[in-house]
């Protein structure tokens, strides 16, 4: 990778980039590909430092994303103002000029506009640390995502918070001194997925602890290739070949395709947590984070609510002990919080209208973060930014992935089959507040302009899409179905036994307008719901693609779909003013 693209001015190799991440200190009682041994949860003070600062960070690193959406707020707002012109005096006046530089500032350093603004546009370019977005195999690898009917596709970004230690800075906020320059740890893990129609957004956060199966991964640089592993903890995916190595582990559990990363480290969370100027948090007691063997965030803070930035908010993120149960969900619950809370901060706050107020805000995100080599570049993350700011704030649901403790290692945790249904409504785009729910059954039928074509008109090829991982194809599935629809007068219908890719649910496919009417009388013939029936380039007429939920019979039966989120998921809406997190007791003063 030359060092431009990498955001510098001259050669940067990955050891620069990846300069930011390095560290150690976690809870990991496993050993690593690379022969590194990380320490076993609770046995040191410093494991406190570590395992909660990678996670905090997390919480920040999506501070860096939504500084990115402060920027757009902060570019919607000076648009406005630019409008505003001739109206009122005085303070008014004052602010109407304010506004308008807004609208230059943006103007110069968003679009690169000529002389001092073309050159402040590269200088942020070269800001921008970038890396490598998948290194895991293509075998492991989610399937892109499909546009839906009107040709817009949903986002899914790998939000990655890292224990760096590689830095005095790194060292003095995340403690735990003998694991300088040890390898990184993602503490944080949260992937923020983006409604093809921008009318939502959800976040499911994954505990560190998670044990999983580690898909192999090959350094880009190097060469270096770190074999698969089993039941090996999650947030040692960052020290496999790097941040492209998490979001492989994530495309291989959920099977999401991931279209970008934005990965933080400590000092990023304190510049951005900065930058935002504060936000506010609540606690119902006293509390202060800290045990007379060293462990804790050392966060202290009275009862009730606060404004926090800096340090003070890098606290809040790793504080487990003093929050609930002192666990990693409770802290997990307390960085939700907190990131709720900066998003309404954020779209309110009027000072980012103020040209030094955004200065500020591009530079922190801009230094803080490393980004996918998808956002490596100022245009890039602005038009990522004008996508987020799309949806509304009561719209974005804040998620945990169900979870339960390991019987076979104590303290770590497995996904359950909840975890598995809520991959599902994210994969299938569906709102984890429930509310799409409401819309499709306020319009259970397709509009269709169309009449079908008589029965013996309507050609339709058959896939055999039965193919699982634990059962293979359904042998002859392809032919049986088609004499099944012969049968019922489709004589047109065609047998297809090329290779066709698994389909979990049957479904049938068209290209065109003009062919709607006609798979949707293929669909009730056979039974098949109209929710299966879906518009596709990728075919060229009607097409039956026979689903793992049709492996035998001529009567299709369709799969009763519950699209509730899990309680299990434990969902916090971002508009939700009222969040406080509860105290721990023995944590009090």
């Amino acid at each position: 990778m030359s060092g431009a693209r990498r955001g510098g001015a001259g050669p940067v190799g990955r050891s620069t980039v990846r300069g930011t991440v390095p560290g150690t200190g976690d809870t990991t009682s496993t050993t690593a590909d690379d022969g590194t041994t990380a320490e076993d949860d609770g046995t040191t003070a410093e494991d406190d430092g570590a395992e909660d600062g990678a996670r905090d960070g997390g919480g920040a690193e999506d501070g860096a994303r939504d500084g990115g959406g402060a920027g757009d707020g902060a570019r919607d707002g000076g648009a406005g103002g630019a409008g505003d012109g001739g109206r009122g005096t005085g303070r008014r006046g004052r602010r109407r000029r304010a506004l308008r530089w807004s609208a230059t500032v943006l103007t110069l350093v968003i679009l690169g506009g000529a002389g001092a603004g073309y050159l402040y546009y590269e200088h942020l370019n070269a800001n921008i640390k970038s890396d490598e977005l998948n290194l895991g195999d293509a075998k492991d690898r989610a399937a892109d995502t499909k546009a839906n009917e009107a040709g817009q596709k949903a986002l899914n970004i790998l939000l990655i918070g890292s224990d760096a230690r590689d830095t005095a800075e790194n060292q003095k906020l995340g403690g735990a001194k003998d694991t300088f320059n040890g390898t990184p740890l993602a503490d944080v893990q949260m992937l923020l997925h983006v409604s093809a129609d921008r009318s939502n957004m959800s976040v499911v956060s994954m505990p560190r602890d998670t044990l999983l199966d580690l898909p192999k991964c090959t350094d880009p640089d190097t060469g270096e290739v770190y074999r698969a592993l089993t039941r090996e903890i999650t947030n040692s995916s960052l020290g496999r070949g790097g941040p492209g190595c998490t979001v492989a582990t994530w495309e291989k559990l959920t099977d999401i395709h991931i279209d970008h990363f934005m990965m933080i480290d400590f000092a990023g969370v304190v510049s951005m947590a900065d930058a935002i100027g504060g936000v506010p948090v609540c606690v119902d007691a006293n509390i202060h984070s800290h045990t007379s063997t060293g462990k804790g965030s050392g966060l202290k803070l009275a009862e009730g609510t606060h404004d926090i930035k800096g340090e003070q908010a890098l606290q809040w993120l790793r504080t487990r002990y003093g929050f609930e149960d002192d666990t990693d969900l409770a802290r997990a619950k307390a960085q939700h919080m907190y990131m709720n809370s900066m998003v309404r901060q954020l779209r309110s706050e009027a000072k980012l209208t103020n040209p030094n107020g955004l200065r500020k805000l591009a530079e922190a995100a801009t230094r803080a973060i490393t980004v996918d080599d998808g956002l490596d570049s100022i245009k890039k993350m602005y038009d990522l930014a004008t996508e987020l700011q799309k949806v509304p704030t009561e719209r974005i649901t804040m998620t945990t992935m169900p979870n339960r403790y390991d019987t076979a290692q104590p303290g770590r945790v497995v996904p359950t089959e909840d975890a598995e249904k809520l991959f599902r409504l994210v994969r299938e785009d569906i709102a984890l507040d429930g509310k799409d729910a409401a819309k499709a059954t306020a319009s259970p039928s397709p509009s269709v302009t169309d009449a079908a074509a008589a029965d013996d008109e309507i050609a339709v090829r058959v896939h055999n899409g039965t193919y699982t991982d634990t059962l293979g194809a359904a042998r002859g599935r392809a032919a049986s179905v088609t004499e099944l629809l012969v049968g019922k007068g489709f004589t047109g219908a065609r047998a297809d036994t090329s290779p066709a890719t698994p389909e979990k649910t049957t479904v049938i496919r068209y290209p065109s307008a003009d062919l709607q009417a006609d798979a949707l009388r293929v669909a009730k013939v056979l039974g098949v719901p109209t929710g299966q029936v879906k518009r596709s380039t990728e075919v060229s007429g009607v097409t039956l693609f026979v689903g793992a939920d049709w492996r035998s019979g001529t009567a299709y039966k369709a799969p009763v779909k519950d699209d509730r989120t899990p309680a299990s998921a434990e969902t916090m809406n971002a508009a939700d003013t009222s969040q406080c997190m509860h105290v721990d007791p023995a944590y009090t003063w």
